[in-house]
């Protein structure tokens, strides 16, 4: 029963950070919207860093531009794909991290849907002038950060032994086969 309780623990972590991402990035592109549309760009740092309104209607760095179907579709996809892992993460303290960075993933995604289906676009108004990276919001951070985070775990942390629990083959089935192997050598 504890580990149940364990479980439950982390699944709620993992949806309150997902609400809050989405709560996070929705206020403040209300406030980008409010203060910030039709207007110049709102310089913090000068020279580095402002805030800038845009309206982005494709995916990072505007690629797939107009293509709001086929972006909510493949967002769709995405987001069940994150849920099923969820759900088969073991509740082990080696995988906390991960159901942390799910939320992080899984409220910015929902986030940039929101405005997708509100919208017809995302708002972005981040924009670090200095290098002239392209315009972004929190929901692209809590992407950004999580996939970076989740690549550094599973290329140096887990090991493939860590993700058998991700294994789509029946318990049975496998028990099964290892028999017949072991039966033919």
């Amino acid at each position: 029963m504890l580990k149940n309780k364990t479980k439950l623990k982390w699944l709620a972590i993992f949806f309150a950070l997902t609400v809050l991402s989405i709560v996070l990035d929705q206020v403040t592109k209300l406030l980008a919207i409010k203060n910030l549309q039709g207007k110049g760009a709102y310089p913090l740092i000068d020279g580095v860093l402002e805030l800038q309104f845009f309206s982005n209607t494709g995916i990072a760095w505007s690629m797939l531009e107009g293509q709001s179907i086929f972006i909510l579709f493949m967002g769709i996809i995405f987001l069940a794909v994150i849920l099923f892992f969820i759900i088969k993460l073991p509740d082990a303290k080696k995988y906390h991290i991960l159901y942390i960075l799910g939320g992080l993933l899984t409220g910015g995604a929902i986030g940039n849907m929101i405005d997708r289906f509100r919208l017809g676009y995302v708002v972005d108004f981040i924009s670090f002038v200095l290098i002239h990276f392209p315009i972004f919001n929190m929901a692209d951070m809590c992407i950004v950060v999580s996939v970076i985070l989740f690549a550094v775990m599973f290329i140096f942390i887990y090991k493939e032994e860590d993700l058998a629990f991700l294994n789509f083959k029946q318990k049975k089935y496998r028990e099964v086969k290892e028999e017949q192997i072991s039966d033919e050598k």
